[in-house]
């Protein structure tokens, strides 16, 4: 899951806060495969953009912690 700030995201390859964050999360998950070697088909990525603060937008340190990936496992038992 790949988060960012609620600064508009003005420059670069990303035209959007939400396209940065799926970015971020796909940048995760390419690291996982290519040097992790976790196969593609367990793997899944997502953006929010801004719409999911850990803390208020109100200060730089904030919104550091805003910009984040956060790595959801979630396990299938088999049977």
């Amino acid at each position: 899951e790949g988060h960012t700030d609620d600064i508009p995201n003005a420059y670069g390859q990303y035209p959007t806060n939400w396209e940065l964050s799926v970015g971020r999360a796909v940048s995760v998950l390419r690291y996982l495969n290519e040097n992790e070697h976790v196969d593609a088909r367990r793997l899944s990525a997502v953006g929010y953009g801004e719409n999911q603060p850990l803390a208020p937008n109100n200060s730089e340190e904030n919104r550091a912690r805003n910009r984040r990936v956060n790595i959801v496992v979630v396990y299938e038992p088999e049977g």
